[in-house]
């Protein structure tokens, strides 16, 4: 839509009227003195042709008035506005931890009907995932035998998922270091304000092997900056093997601690999974989607483009038009 700032700035336009019929057939000396309170009276009467032709005068007359229409205009500050954009807004502050060691390269899940290894199925649910949380800020902590922050806290959900793509098995070490990555966590999290809405999402098909930090004391300072931490335990509990002695079936995910990972997430007031295929990672991630809603706080503004430079250069360009008219007559 179109608008005025200033609108009241148009009620000005019978001024150059108002000021020729109160000064009209003053002294000389008065109309001096007047303009000295009305600066652009003299600007006006220079403009205006001074010679006979009644045609010629009415010409100017007219492209004066129009260049004064035209100044007012732009000083009133003309404007369009475009359609409402919303601008959706999410206090959450939501962390994935992705665990790298050795034993995710396990093939135990099935993806668009083939054989893939836990990681990759981590990777293309995980990333549906990020995709969906629009207005959150999400980073992505890679762990193994060391804990990486591989991408903090950002609103660019492409860029998370990018980093996320580009993981590869072994990059952090062989080994599974889970109280560092909850230490990791804490310590990128802790300065955050609205502390309620700290959350980590980690995801494990291990026991933790590596690292400074004990679950339990990760925890601990987990609990202190009211971190609410969901843990996953990912692989299949059966699968079958060829040996020498044939086919067997074996437990892929018999190193799995999963007393562990229910007691992180009790003590943090999450929630324990266990995805022991892709369909169940899928559900996983769609539930933590329902119990961590993306906020529906948000914000209103409207594009605003100035068009005040349009009329002012116009007034001008008549103005101009005027003096050469003047001087050629």
């Amino acid at each position: 839509m179109f608008e005025f700032v200033w609108w009241w700035i148009l009620l000005l336009l019978p001024l150059p009227w108002l000021v020729q019929r109160l000064f009209a057939g003053k002294p000389q000396q008065e109309q001096a003195q007047a303009g000295l309170f009305i600066p652009f009276v003299d600007d006006l009467r220079a403009i205006t042709p001074t010679h006979n032709n009644p045609d010629a005068q009415e010409k100017h007359g007219y492209l004066l008035w129009l260049a004064w229409l035209l100044l007012l205009v732009a000083a009133a500050r003309p404007q369009w506005l475009g359609e409402p954009i919303e601008m959706s807004r999410s206090g959450r502050d939501l962390m994935l931890a992705i665990d790298l060691s050795g034993s995710m390269q396990t093939q135990d899940f099935v993806l668009a009907g083939q054989q893939v290894d836990r990681l990759t199925a981590t990777k293309t649910i995980a990333s549906d995932f990020i995709a969906r949380r629009e207005g959150d800020r999400v980073g992505l902590i890679l762990f193994g035998t060391q804990a990486y922050l591989q991408t903090p806290l950002t609103f660019d959900r492409k860029t998370v998922n990018q980093f996320l793509s580009e993981a590869v098995i072994g990059l952090a070490g062989k080994e599974t270091a889970i109280g560092d990555a909850i230490g990791l966590a804490v310590k990128r999290l802790q300065h955050v304000k609205n502390a309620q809405d700290l959350v980590l999402i980690l995801l494990t098909d291990g026991v933790n092997t590596a690292g400074a930090l004990k679950p339990e004391e990760a925890v601990k300072l987990a609990k202190q900056i009211g971190l609410r931490i969901y843990t996953i335990g990912i692989g299949a509990d059966k699968m079958a093997v060829r040996s020498f002695f044939g086919t067997q079936m074996v437990n892929p995910s018999a190193d799995l601690d999963e007393a562990m990972l229910q007691n992180i997430a009790d003590e943090t007031g999450g929630r324990y999974f266990r995805a022991k295929d892709t369909q169940a990672l899928q559900q996983i991630y769609a539930l933590i989607d329902k119990l961590e809603p993306v906020a529906r706080d948000s914000q209103t503004f409207r594009p605003v483009r100035a068009l005040l430079v349009y009329p002012l250069a116009a007034s001008f360009a008549l103005l101009l038009m005027m003096l050469w008219l003047r001087k050629r007559g």
